[in-house]
């Protein structure tokens, strides 16, 4: 049966329309320095909003969807998303920074959900692509906004952004009401969620996950406005090259996933990633003062390889959870990932304002190299997917 391609489609879509949000809107910081009248650390503040709300909100979501299924969670989650960015459109920068708290409140619901999805359609050997597929969705996202967004805030203004945003994700909280199902047999949780949270290789792994979202949003804060601000590169420029690293991002989490699947590890691949990123980042460091080329291609690189590494933390996450708790086996490592950015962006504005920018640089390849120490101890590590449920076992036969 094809149900299994459009409940992957469907995740992807919405997986993209809300990391267009969250990782997206850094693209438009000038534009929303210039229209709410803030310094660089209050727009760090205002962007890591949307991050504080989605922390607050991805367990409460990932334990509805365990009970209640994904289509419920994410149709009732993008709909309240949608209202809260339509919210945004009409105060200053207070009622917008509330407004993006509740669609991170909202937007949650879509990151358990989606991934619960994953993990009740597809075999373990089949899991690393389409959690590839299904996170490539959101640097994809990502790169589709910078593109497009700051377009829009230039010629229409801050305000008619968002509603646009708004308006394409009500569009795809219909179409997760109508096209989203549970394969036959999917297990339910009935039971409270405890057990899941106090697993001590999924809290290593939830925290070692934070950690590389340190480099992760650094980049992704700090990008555009280095660019511009440092090195001198237009706007218009600056985003596409953010565009084209969140693009190669998106590639490199399918690439990843197929990794993962072939040597049917989740954490030896992302251990070497971690390593990547500490070297990537120590090498922006270097390259600060360098001519403007060779920061834009080592920028370009390193927030690729920055953004690569969140498909297969997500995969072994979900596979650590008991039949019925991937959703919020998901959310848990997704809640420290969201703790992260939402104290990355105003932290690494505020290092760079006062410290300069290769020290908040530095401060991202040091987490990276802590992330890799965390993953040297994981007790998953080495080992293969876990076996198949039978639920998996029946989503094979039948998709």
């Amino acid at each position: 049966m094809a149900n299994r391609w459009v409940v992957l489609a469907v995740g992807t879509v919405a997986q993209g329309v809300n990391a267009a949000v969250f990782l997206g809107l850094p693209a438009l910081t000038p534009q929303l320095r210039e229209h709410f009248g803030l310094t660089l650390p209050q727009v760090g503040l205002l962007l890591g909003a949307v991050n504080l709300g989605t922390m607050v909100a991805l367990v409460p979501w990932g334990v509805v969807a365990d009970r209640h299924g994904e289509r419920l969670a994410m149709t009732i989650g993008g709909f309240g998303a949608a209202l809260f960015l339509a919210l945004t459109a009409v105060g200053g920068p207070v009622l917008a920074g509330v407004a993006l708290v509740g669609v991170g409140l909202c937007g949650a619901s879509v990151n358990a959900a989606s991934g619960r999805a994953v993990m009740n359609w597809f075999t373990t050997d089949k899991r690393g692509l389409a959690m590839g597929v299904r996170q490539a969705a959101s640097p994809l996202g990502a790169a589709l906004t910078a593109a497009v967004l700051p377009g829009v805030a230039i010629g229409a203004g801050v305000p008619v952004a968002f509603v646009a945003l708004a308006g394409v994700t009500g569009f795809v909280a219909l179409a997760t009401a109508a096209l989203v199902r549970e394969p036959p047999g999917a297990v339910r949780a009935t039971r409270a969620p405890g057990l899941v949270l106090a697993d001590p290789r999924l809290i290593r792994l939830s925290v070692a996950s934070g950690l590389l979202v340190v480099p992760q949003f650094t980049a992704a804060t700090l990008m555009v406005v280095l660019l511009v601000e440092r090195v001198g590169v237009p706007v218009g420029p600056a985003a596409g090259l953010f565009a084209a690293a969140q693009v190669l991002g998106g590639l490199g989490r399918l690439a990843v996933g197929v990794w993962s699947d072939a040597v049917r590890d989740r954490i030896g691949p992302l251990r070497k990633l971690a390593v990547a990123c500490a070297v990537a980042f120590g090498l922006c460091t270097a390259a600060v003062d360098a001519p403007t080329w060779v920061v834009c291609a080592v920028f370009v690189a390193t927030t690729a390889i920055a953004v690569s590494w969140n498909g297969v933390a997500l995969t072994a996450a979900g596979e650590l959870a008991p039949p019925g708790r991937s959703g919020t086996a998901i959310a848990m490592q997704n809640g420290a990932n969201y703790l992260a950015a939402t104290v990355t962006p105003p932290l690494a504005a505020w290092v760079a304002d006062t410290f300069g920018w290769a020290v908040a640089l530095l401060l991202a390849a040091v987490t990276a190299i802590g992330a890799r120490l965390l993953l040297g101890r994981a007790s998953t590590a080495g080992q293969g997917p876990p076996r198949r449920t039978s639920r998996s076992r029946h989503a094979r036969k039948t998709a």
